[in-house]
């Protein structure tokens, strides 16, 4: 791995005061060292400065409209951060007080990206769009945050940067409560902040099913409405109050285009066969008993769930997958694949019948069952890989055996990614203990302790061999709405764990040290209240002493 090299001639100075002949202006300095870490970091010693003001000019290449969309944002940030209108020009011609955006092949990472600040020029540049937009994210973050009464800087120096990992995402479940295409929008503007490239947007539960499906129109005509939730954990009360929402597929393209603009993926997740209540609420013959069965007003895991040996429900399957693959374009789909008992399965004539048809037999490592659950989604990776995408899934379906060509999505444990990369899975690591922000058992709201666990977490497991460690192909968060009702209560989980998410996801372990994350992180604390990301304050108290 690469080690970060930094030169610390120039310690970072808060708060810097000049006179400027044109504007007479004081002067904010800001800080190239941001949030995730940059890979590669150099400043020089003399106190200079690229000073944005309102003749300052973004160029960019014309004809390249992502170029010139990748230049509106840094506009806006500048707008945001700094309360300073910056002007636009394709025009190539290269000025003083300008910041060059343009592109150069000879990169060696897609997502890379080189930024050289002098005086007079910002030069940013990177192989692709994309990497030219991770650079744009870290001048967004060293700028000081100021109200339009001081000009911002940016300090002098260079940095040369690339991510640790090709997949760096964040998991939103939308099934337990439902949220507005507004606000998803808003939790994608938070991903694009912090680095992240993939948004898995996990759709359907056994309390909701909430995205269209036009050839199974109950799906969301039942399957999206609850009657109500259970008031707290443990309890069996219910609050009487209904929960419903659904996406059309119109509203789920938008949030797709609105992602890939910030050079986003959407995964879309249809949990499958277990985590199907709402599904078999809305067509009862998909199940092993045919019900009846209602969409679920409390948490956990169910027995019914698909029938595994029912031709219709595999042909279901199919179809709603095929629908979600026309909607989303990305090269992954999540078909679940967790927390499915095989109760009714062991008794099922279809299932039973199923198992003998395809020769199945127990063995120490898998059940019967499981190896029907293996052979279900493999039918469904079949259809999934006819449209040239791949298929992801939880760690539990490692029970089953299934094809070496599933992506795993590890949580059970932190254990379950060195399964997985020993069996030659590519495996995405995320792990309940650490990288499940909405789990009050490991990932208490609490201070210090809830960041410190995220930072102190390793993607690779001690005890891979190299050739195993490259089948671990990035890391994500996810946050599971059962008692996550609301934006604020959203925001407290992600505010700021999901800035030591970035800097294990994007920056290289040797450049991690948890004291310096700590003084980076006032500065993000800063950005949170400007776009008016809530967290909880107690955090302050914590980084001040």
């Amino acid at each position: 791995m690469k080690i970060r090299k930094i030169k610390r001639w120039m310690l970072f100075v808060p708060f810097v005061c000049g006179i400027l002949s044109c504007s007479q202006k004081e002067v904010s300095l800001g800080d190239l060292e941001v949030i995730p870490l940059p890979n590669e970091v150099s400043l020089l010693n003399d106190g200079s400065s690229f000073v944005i003001d309102e003749s300052t000019t973004i160029c960019y290449p014309e004809g390249n409209e992502k170029m010139k969309r990748n230049a509106e944002f840094l506009a806006s940030y500048i707008r945001q951060i700094t309360a300073t209108e910056v002007r636009l020009s394709a025009d190539t011609e290269r000025g003083d007080n300008v910041i060059v955006l343009s592109l150069d092949n000879t990169l060696s990472n897609d997502e890379g990206y080189e930024l050289s600040v002098s005086q007079k020029q910002i030069s940013l540049k990177g192989k692709t769009e994309a990497g030219v937009f991770y650079g744009i994210q870290t001048l967004h973050k060293a700028m000081p945050v100021t109200d339009g009464t001081t000009l911002a800087a940016i300090p002098c120096g260079s940095i040369k940067d690339y991510p640790r990992f090709g997949y760096r995402g964040f998991m939103v479940d939308v099934g337990r409560h439902f949220f507005s295409v507004d606000y998803l929008k808003e939790i994608i503007d938070m991903l694009a902040l912090h680095n992240i490239n993939y948004f898995h947007w996990h759709l359907t539960e056994d309390q909701g099913w909430r995205i269209e499906i036009k050839k199974y129109p109950k799906l969301t005509e039942i399957g999206s409405k609850r009657k109500g939730t259970i008031k707290e954990r443990g309890s069996k009360e219910l609050d009487s109050i209904p929960v419903s929402g659904y996406y059309t597929q119109e509203e789920a393209k938008e949030i797709v285009r609105y992602a890939a603009e910030r050079y986003i993926t959407v995964i879309p997740e249809i949990d499958m066969p277990g985590h199907m209540l709402a599904a078999l609420a809305s067509y009862p013959e998909l199940g092993c008993t045919g019900g009846p069965y209602e969409v679920a007003t409390n948490f956990g895991v169910f027995r019914n769930v698909l029938c595994g040996g029912n031709e219709k429900t595999l042909q279901f399957a199919k179809d709603v997958i095929n629908e979600i693959m026309d909607i989303f374009p990305s090269p992954y789909i999540h078909i679940g694949g967790d927390e499915c008992p095989k109760y009714h399965w062991k008794t099922c004539a279809k299932c039973q019948k199923k198992i003998r048809e395809l020769g199945l037999k127990a063995s120490k490592e898998h059940t019967k069952e499981n190896q029907l659950q293996a052979w279900f989604m493999g039918e469904v990776e079949k259809e999934i890989h006819k449209r040239g995408r791949e298929m992801m899934a939880w760690d539990e379906i490692l029970a089953g055996n299934p094809a070496k060509s599933t992506i795993v999505m590890a949580w059970t444990t932190p254990e379950a990614r060195l399964k997985a990369i020993e069996n030659g899975y590519r495996t995405i690591v995320s792990p309940i203990q650490y990288l499940y922000f909405s789990n009050a058992k490991f990932n208490q709201l609490r201070g210090l302790s809830s960041i410190e666990r995220v930072y102190s977490f390793e993607p690779v497991p001690d005890g891979a061999t190299p050739e195993q460690a490259k089948n671990i192909v990035g890391a994500q968060a996810c946050i599971w709405t059962e008692w996550t009702k609301d934006s604020v209560k959203m925001e407290w989980q992600m505010m700021p764990r999901i800035a030591a998410l970035a800097e294990i996801q994007w920056s290289e372990p040797e450049n991690k040290n948890i004291q310096d994350f700590l003084k980076r992180l006032k500065h993000q604390l800063e950005m949170y209240k400007v776009y008016g990301y809530n967290y909880k304050e107690d955090i302050h108290e914590a980084l001040d002493k």
